[in-house]
């Protein structure tokens, strides 16, 4: 018997809910659909919003010979098998539409195996992933694909969905809280709201309300992929509410990851980056605040521990955020990177028999206010650098000031 997912999969765009975006008449994607002119494509999105099914209706609209894989159980042998039936398929004139659901799952080598394939028109790939292709695909591949992302589906079009699943089962009325509660549990993700009618429907519940229903769920399953795209952005939101001065965008996203199952110190990590790329020397108290967070986290446990490494998302947020030390430490990698490598001056040297570094060199605690002025720092090759700009938040309007005075006698 087949799952409730599979029955209800539409077969034609009519049927087919979300995804607007791609599917509007002035769209490449519809267009090519449209006059059978299919280009090989990635669908990138969440899981349940119709990649599978949208590739299987674009198939059956071009009139092609559809073939489904899964990076997740196939390999080269199967490939190498797609690949001779489609070379029979060719010498009728059909084309073979190679659907490759989770693609990010095969390494780079086997991912080259798709290219003299698409090159030579032998097969149009239409690949699934759930992971952003930049990251996860090999560049020669992704180069000759078009990438299309797919949306979470709205409340509304996951309602249409619930209906028409509630329909399928023969299941009665539904109050609209209860619906709100279903919609809500799917997460945007359309298999899942389908499975919660096809559980409701085996439960053979005597009625259909927030109780009920609620019970047989139990509790919301989070969509938390650890390590998946939907993982990022949860981190991204989180960094970005800290970097923002947002403590209450900050406790949200950092909740959310909990939630779903986040490990508290991968949060606790991204305060510490955030410390110092984010807050740097307005506030050097942040770096020790989310550090001594850690260490609480590592004695006593998630409880506790989970509320010190909030106390320090919160410090972070709040402080003053200057990016300053952040920029000027990358101006200074990229200039390394680009500069031979020059020679330190002979009175930067470590004094040796066969370098007399100490000849002009300045000792500074001999010097008054113990600064050397006018000592170099850097290759005479390349002259004195600033890097480093201070802004006016914070610890750094007292930094700024000093560095005023260093620089200026240093001329």
């Amino acid at each position: 018997m087949k799952p409730l997912a599979e029955n209800l999969r539409p077969q034609v765009l009519s049927d087919f809910f979300g995804q607007s975006h791609l599917l509007s008449d002035n769209h490449p994607l519809k267009q090519a659909i449209d006059h059978q002119q299919l280009h090989s494509i990635i669908l990138w999105g969440p899981s349940g919003t119709g990649k599978t099914t949208l590739a299987r209706i674009i198939a059956t609209q071009v009139e092609g010979h559809f073939v489904q894989m899964s990076a997740v159980l196939d390999g080269v042998k199967e490939l190498r098998a797609v690949v001779e039936n489609a070379k029979k398929f060719q010498n009728i004139g059909q084309k073979t539409i190679l659907f490759v659901d989770e693609i990010h799952r095969f390494n780079k080598a086997q991912q080259d195996g798709f290219l003299p394939h698409i090159e030579s028109g032998l097969i149009t790939l239409i690949g699934a992933t759930t992971e952003n292709p930049s990251f996860e695909l090999n560049h020669a591949l992704l180069s000759r694909l078009s990438v299309y992302m797919f949306e979470p589906l709205s409340a509304k079009e996951l309602a249409q969905i619930l209906q028409r699943a509630l329909l399928h089962e023969n299941i009665g009325l539904m109050d609209e809280a209860t619906q709100l509660s279903v919609i809500n549990a799917s997460s945007g993700d359309a298999r899942r709201l389908i499975n919660i009618v096809e559980q409701i429907s085996l439960a053979r519940l005597d009625r259909l309300d927030m109780d009920s229903v609620g019970q047989l769920l139990q509790e919301k399953l989070s969509v938390f992929d650890k390590g998946g795209d939907i993982f990022y952005q949860q981190l991204s939101a989180f960094h970005k509410s800290v970097r923002g001065s947002s403590p209450d965008g900050a406790l949200y996203w950092m909740a959310r990851m909990l939630v779903g199952g986040c490990d508290p110190k991968t949060i606790a990590r991204r305060l510490l980056a955030i410390a110092s790329e984010d807050i740097g020397n307005a506030d050097p108290r942040a770096l020790e605040i989310t550090l001594n967070a850690w260490q609480v986290f590592e004695r006593v446990g998630d409880k506790e521990g989970n509320r010190a490494i909030a106390q320090a998302a919160v410090y972070c947020a709040v402080a003053p955020k200057s990016n300053a030390l952040y920029k000027a430490f990358n101006q200074a990698m990229s200039e390394a990177r680009a500069m031979p490598d020059l020679a330190v001056p002979k009175h930067l040297c470590n004094a040796t028999v066969e370098i007399d570094s100490t000849k002009g060199y300045r000792y500074a605690h001999d010097e008054p206010d113990g600064i050397a002025k006018g000592q170099t720092y850097f290759p005479d090759e390349l002259g004195e650098q600033t890097y480093y700009a201070p802004t006016d938040r914070g610890l750094e309007i007292k930094i700024n000031e000093k560095l005023k005075q260093l620089r200026g006698v240093n001329k």
